[in-house]
């Protein structure tokens, strides 16, 4: 059945309200919506298409938009999920009362979307996956899994406690950087104002006593004038390096060069495996835990990590597992995981309990993960700070030297 987005207002008070609603034609979804005292102004269809939609993504863009759904607002609906179904409510009266507990409106679309799709026969992993901007194959295979063993309550409610961790992450990493992204905009916005908009209006004045200058001011006024003249070129070739890059990447030889480089950027390096570490990890242990064997695991790891590089290795190792070997062997052998790790997978082969053994692994590397952003937080405010010291010394040098240069002539 077709799903509708309207904006319609409500009778009485006139106010503008917005939702979702199916029905089989725009027509019948304008009497429905007339039977809950609601006057349509706009109704478009919104499910249609979304399954190729979702598939395409990003696929063939150089910038792309997410779903416009977060990590935290998924993680919620699916422990409400849980709940319901954990209380004994049939799945489609469960995504029933999903809808009209979402406030997204694009989630709340989805949901409507899989609820019909579970209502006319489909399971609700199959229809989960129609909508893979908003459901990551995580999501879905662990939803499968949770079908197939028949402990879909325990696997949702799982599965949040994976996704809240993310969001919380997440959030942990963007406000350590919030302070130090606004100081670096705030000091390039206070340079090139300064040195295209102020420091000509100064420099004229020394222009005009026609006298010789300073080394250093003769330099200030240099730099001034280009960016003055030129500073509209430059942003354009930067603009041109960044689509080019964009182009590069977009191609799959250029994006596994480039992922591969990633690693051998000092600080970044360490920190994005580490990164890495963590989600193949946690994302390995909570398939094993939900009842999934090692290789269809594996196969559900390599579609969430987004690094060509780790995927190249991820694939000899799903070949040394499907040969018969442990999983530490192949991991040993990439080269691309610390010792730590192997180590630790190791001991939780031999003690049979490799599921919880790589939870603790990934909780590892998230802290750590953590304290290496403050630390490089910490390294990144002092150079600000010395960066923006040194060009105020500069133009405080700059103007002084040529006035007290004119006062002493004065004087004299």
């Amino acid at each position: 059945m077709p799903i509708y987005q309207y904006k319609a207002l409500v009778k009485g008070s006139g106010k503008a309200t917005r939702g979702v609603i199916d029905a089989d034609s725009p027509a019948l979804a304008r009497m429905k919506l007339r039977e809950l005292d609601l006057y349509p102004t706009e109704i478009k269809e919104a499910s249609e298409g979304s399954s190729q939609k979702g598939r395409e993504g990003s696929k063939g863009k150089f910038f792309s938009l997410g779903s416009g759904v977060s990590t935290r607002d998924i993680a919620l609906m699916t422990r409400q999920f849980a709940v319901l179904l954990r209380a004994g409510m049939p799945l489609v009266e469960a995504l029933n009362a999903l809808m009209g507990q979402t406030s997204r409106q694009r989630l709340k679309t989805a949901i409507l979307d899989v609820r019909d799709k579970v209502n006319a026969g489909k399971n609700l992993a199959d229809a989960l996956a129609e909508h893979p901007r908003i459901f990551s194959s995580l999501y879905v295979n662990m939803v499968r899994a949770g079908e197939a063993s028949g402990t879909l309550e325990q696997v949702l409610t799982r599965l949040a406690d994976v996704l809240d961790r993310q969001a919380k992450i997440k959030a942990q990493i963007l406000s350590s950087i919030a302070y130090p992204a606004f100081m670096t905009i705030f000091a390039i916005a206070v340079i090139t104002f300064m040195m295209t908009v102020i420091v000509p209006r100064i420099t004229t004045i020394f222009k005009k006593q026609q006298s010789e200058l300073p080394f250093i001011t003769d330099a200030l006024i240099a730099i001034s004038s280009f960016l003055g003249k030129y500073g509209i070129f430059f942003v354009g070739f930067l603009f041109l390096l960044v689509l080019t890059w964009r182009i590069w990447i977009s191609r799959e030889d250029g994006r596994k060069k480039w992922d591969r480089w990633k690693f051998k950027i000092p600080l970044y390096g360490t920190l994005l495996q580490k990164l890495l570490c963590a989600r193949f990890s946690r994302t390995l242990g909570t398939m094993l835990q939900s009842g999934l064997t090692m290789l269809p695991a594996l196969d559900v790891v390599y579609s969430i990590m987004d690094n060509r590089f780790i995927q190249m290795h991820l694939d000899d190792i799903k070949s040394g597992v499907r040969r018969g070997r442990d999983l530490a062997q192949p991991l040993k052998d990439s080269g691309i995981f610390p010792p730590m790790m192997i180590h630790m997978v190791e001991l939780g082969q031999r003690s049979g309990e490799l599921e919880n053994m790589l939870i603790q692994i990934a909780d590892t590397y998230d802290e750590d993960v953590r304290l290496t952003v403050d630390a490089i937080v910490g390294l990144i405010e002092p150079v600000i700070i010395v960066v923006m010291g040194i060009f105020v010394g500069f133009l405080v040098l700059a103007i002084l030297l040529p006035i007290l240069k004119m006062s002493t002539h004065v004087g004299g």
